[in-house]
């Protein structure tokens, strides 16, 4: 595996490999990898010839208030994982390579962000888009793969693409979950060993939602107050329960198309986030 750490570098192997024919797909992740980052690599190998993922702890998407400076890094650790998954390059920028000076334009997120995350974090999807075109911009690929763990961040980098005509295709991939339901995240170190037994309300209450809609509930707060009941279980803080038509994450009166289901729970230490994508086909209508 190969590791690059400068923009001129990256942007010349990239472009040095679709010149010799090579579909090339991108994973970008912000380090301390877990499976769910694998498991990205893993469709990324099976559907490209070269591999590329970005390893960079994007300050943009930081709040003042927020781990920024605690987020956890290994990057010895995660250039073994990446390597050992298949990764072909390890794109290892540090801040002042990718923000190396003030910038002349800011990019505004204008839709999908005034609800969910975005909500509670002003800014924090600008910093998102920021860095995401850039990374597309330097490593020029075919495909570029996100976790479904992050919906809204999928919704708003679909948005990016399709606004400003980039050349890539978005893969959607599948949560990876823990033996008992819990989304795999960074995070999940900082919970502790009773707010760790406690997370599992979070995709527990979600199944029982996609069971109500499947036998036929088609109330959004009908739906809200089953999973609410789950996570009033945990002695965390519940910053939100949301029923949204998807990907456009607006509010829906009644459920008759694509849905998100998420939700977002403050432990002591650790803001968890968990959804589940409810397709038309999937909910039954007038049941």
């Amino acid at each position: 595996m190969k590791i690059i750490k400068t923009i001129n570098d990256m942007q010349s192997f990239s472009k040095q490999s679709m010149r010799s024919g090579q579909k090339i797909g991108f994973v970008p992740t912000m380090g301390y990898l877990h499976e769910g980052h694998i498991s990205l690599v893993g469709e990324a190998v099976k559907q490209n010839d070269c591999v590329i993922m970005s390893v960079f702890v994007n300050p943009l998407q930081f709040g003042p208030n927020e781990d920024f400076d605690r987020y956890p890094r290994d990057l010895k650790r995660d250039e073994e994982l990446a390597s050992q998954a298949g990764v072909d390059v390890l794109f290892y920028p540090d801040v002042t390579e990718m923000y190396p000076k003030e910038r002349t334009t800011k990019l505004t997120v204008q839709e999908r962000v005034n609800t969910l995350c975005g909500e509670s974090r002003p800014g924090h999807f600008d910093g998102v888009a920021t860095v995401v075109l850039k990374l597309l911009q330097i490593t020029l690929p075919d495909r570029a793969y996100f976790g479904m763990k992050d919906a809204q961040q999928v919704a708003v980098i679909k948005g990016l693409v399709d606004d400003f005509n980039v050349p890539v295709e978005i893969v959607p991939c599948p949560i990876i979950r823990e033996k008992d339901g819990l989304a795999k995240s960074s995070r999940n170190v900082y919970l502790t060993p009773t707010e760790r037994k406690e997370a599992i309300q979070l995709s527990r209450s979600l199944r029982a939602a996609s069971k109500a809609l499947s036998d036929g509930e088609i109330n959004p707060e009908r739906i809200k107050d089953i999973v609410s009941t789950y996570l009033s279980e945990t002695s965390g803080s519940i910053d939100y329960v949301e029923v949204l038509a998807y990907p456009a994450l607006e509010k829906v009166h009644v459920i008759t198309e694509d849905v998100i289901i998420a939700v977002a729970v403050q432990f002591s230490a650790a803001r968890l986030i968990d959804n589940i994508v409810a397709l038309k086909s999937e909910i039954a209508i007038g049941v």
